[in-house]
């Protein structure tokens, strides 16, 4: 047998029709994906107001009156958790409540050039609570969103008056997420997948994410508010890859520093938490020696959903901390 090989030529030919196919692909799923997340925004308007604070725009809502309770959403959240879960709601009943959309989620803004780490968020939490006229607060925040509160806390101990700390993520293990998102976090490599591929496996395997943060228990149904369609846009899926290779530098940075939160420290966690360890709040609280622990029997990740009271408890501990030390309530929002 006379075996043949094909002129270079035609190798290339047939390489750069691949290229060119490819290419054209990228495209089309680019301009098909930038079409649905404008199209998701048009269908979810924004629900609160804006506030722009050293050049960023943030998205916010205020409701009630009392005692200040802010509201910081996890990784690839946004207002609409809180808004879904019906707890923004309740709160607002007894407490002036101002929940934000996150640099990057929701309906904020996220420059490029920033790393968004925590402890810059914090500053911008700050600066936009001072901005709106609340003082002294308390602060829930939920999975990533903990982070955030814990470095509020530890950046402004004198302005923040109790922590409720719910599914959060404090000490440093290997997983397996950071490593999956870590290209989608990069420059150029990110922007790539971040318009073409991405956008349409998180469609895909958003039932499966579902069912890993709310399990042991079922989706609820009031959930169905929320908008994936406004989770799988390409900029906020780079913003969430960008906190989840954050992940673990951050808790390297702050464990140390667990000790220093004098303030009320309430801790709730889902006792069957199956994306983030109970151990993280059962090692948080040993740390914190005056705070206090509330793991939730048959309960996941998203326990501010499915235990939504015990949460409201929660914040009803902090607030009767908070009057004990005889911080005087915020005036009704504006």
């Amino acid at each position: 047998m006379i075996s043949r090989t094909l002129p270079s030529r035609h190798v290339g030919r047939s390489a750069l029709a691949v290229g060119v196919g490819v290419a054209a692909a990228g495209a089309g799923a680019a301009l098909l994906n930038g079409w649905l997340a404008r199209r998701a925004e048009d269908r979810n308007l924004p629900i609160g107001r804006f506030i722009t604070v050293n050049g960023i725009r943030l998205h916010y809502v205020d409701r009630g009156s009392g005692i200040p309770l802010v509201l910081l959403h996890g990784n690839g959240s946004m207002i609409e958790d809180f808004k879904s879960s019906g707890l923004l709601d309740r709160a607002a009943r007894k407490y002036r409540v101002i929940a934000f959309d996150r640099p990057g989620f929701g309906h904020s803004d996220r420059p490029r050039d920033i790393v968004w780490t925590p402890q810059l968020q914090a500053q911008l939490i700050a600066a936009a609570l001072t901005e709106i006229g609340v003082s002294k607060p308390m602060i829930l925040g939920h999975s990533w969103g903990a982070l955030v509160a814990v470095a509020l806390a530890l950046q402004y101990p004198r302005e923040v008056q109790a922590l409720i700390l719910a599914s959060g993520y404090y000490f440093p293990r290997a997983r397996a997420d950071v490593v999956i998102s870590s290209p989608l976090a990069m420059p150029v490599i990110g922007d790539v997948l971040s318009y073409t591929v991405s956008p349409l496996l998180s469609r895909l395997i958003w039932p499966l994410l579902l069912r890993k943060i709310f399990g042991p228990q079922s989706v609820p149904d009031k959930f169905m508010e929320f908008p994936e369609e406004m989770a799988v846009r390409p900029w906020q899926l780079r913003a969430a890859a960008a906190e989840t290779a954050l992940m673990n530098p951050t808790v390297r940075g702050l464990r140390n520093r667990y000790r220093q939160l004098k303030m009320p420290v309430i801790i709730v966690a889902g006792a069957q938490d199956q994306f983030v360890e109970s151990d993280q709040s059962r090692k948080l609280h040993r740390e914190i020696s005056d705070s206090t622990l509330r793991l939730i029997p048959s309960q996941g990740h998203m326990v501010h959903q499915t235990a939504t009271s015990e949460v409201l408890s929660a914040i009803d501990t902090a607030a009767g901390y908070r009057r004990a030390l005889g911080v005087e309530a915020a005036p009704a929002n504006r």
